[in-house]
Order: structure tokens, then C-alpha cells, then sequence
């Protein structure tokens, strides 16, 4: 399952100009000798270290340390984990200029479901950022995104509503189930 699965519920009726999917939302990595070339790191956190965040929920909790240079991030649920209202918190202030709601936008997360605590997506796996506009994806994770700084590091909880309200089969995501995305911003154009 690719960021497609991000896409909103909306998506499946527009074209093909405005749908993601994955052959498009996948950008070639930089070229290494590219001067700002940024890549997700695959490498597991250390073990041990308190979390950024952590989250107690209508059910269950969950605890987010965010992505690094070198390594990925860790989200841990006490699952079931659901929340009644999307929660946006910033694990590491970017010093970058503010993502505008309809910047298209380069980042690395992990989306993780709150109903098991299974990563159903991650571009940590494959190493590489992806690029997509804001206005293509589910409500909840613009929302992460819109109105944080180039360079910062979030995570969001999100209700049903602004993820998957009807499920997504394909990435085991349910009717019902919370969502959670750990999110570098990498870059933001208008």
C-alpha cells in the first residue's frame, strides 16, 4: 500500500488529473550529488528513550518519537487506540517557511492503525520521500501538515472521519478505525 491509500474517499470519483495513485505519488529519489537530495531513513530508533508524545485515547493510548537523519520513527499502540477528536502534535519544530493547506508537499511518514497497531504504510520501508499535493489527500493528514513549518516533524491522530470512514480494504484499514501518521516535512511549494 502506497500514500494512495491516503488519497480522500472523494478521490475514486475525480479524474485522473486530481486522483493519486501510486505510479504518480512516488517521485524518483534525488540524485546524490543532488545538493538538497533527502531521503527517509529505514533504520529502526533506538530502544529505550521516552517518547515525544504520547497519547491517551477513548480507548486504548498510543507514544510517537519522531523519524531522525538516520532513523525511522516509532509509534507504539496500546491498541485497541481510538480517539474522539483528530489530534495534531508537533514532535519538532522546523525552522522552514509554512505549508500552505494547498502546497504540494515532499515528506517520509508511517501510518500506523489504531486498531491493531499494524504500520499499514510507510515510505521509511522503501528509503524515499513522497511528493503529493495537500488538496489530494484524506482530510486528517492535511491537516498534520497545513500550517506547520518546512523541516518539522508531527505526528496526528485522526478520527475515521478524516481518514477512511467507509475503511480501505486493501491497507486492513476497517469502518471505524483511528488512524496515525508520524510525518517529517521535508519540503513545500505553492
Amino acid at each position: 500500500m502506497t500514500l494512495a491509500g491516503c488519497g480522500s474517499d472523494a478521490d475514486s470519483d475525480a479524474s485522473t488529473e486530481t486522483s493519486t495513485s501510486a505510479t504518480d505519488v512516488f517521485a524518483p529519489p534525488p540524485a546524490p550529488d543532488t545538493p538538497d537530495a533527502a531521503s527517509c531513513p529505514s533504520a529502526p530508533p533506538p530502544t529505550g528513550g521516552a517518547p515525544e508524545w504520547t497519547l491517551p485515547g477513548k480507548t486504548g493510548s498510543v507514544s510517537v518519537t519522531g523519524s531522525t537523519d538516520s532513523t525511522a520513527p516509532a509509534v507504539t499502540v496500546d491498541s485497541p487506540f481510538s480517539v474522539n477528536e483528530t489530534t495534531v502534535h508537533t514532535l519538532r519544530p522546523g525552522d522552514g517557511p509554512v505549508v500552505a493547506p494547498t502546497a504540494s508537499v515532499s515528506v517520509c511518514y508511517m501510518g500506523v492503525n489504531g486498531r491493531d497497531g499494524s504500520v499499514f504504510d510507510s515510505s521509511y520501508e522503501g528509503g524515499a520521500p513522497v511528493d503529493f499535493p495537500l488538496d489530494g489527500v484524506v482530510p486528517g493528514f492535511q491537516k498534520a501538515i497545513a500550517g506547520q513549518k518546512v523541516g518539522s516533524t508531527v505526528a496526528v491522530a485522526m478520527v475515521p472521519a478524516d481518514g477512511y470512514p467507509e475503511g480501505q480494504p486493501a491497507a486492513g484499514i476497517e469502518p471505524g478505525d483511528t488512524l496515525i501518521f508520524a510525518i517529517k516535512i521535508l519540503k513545500a511549494s505553492s
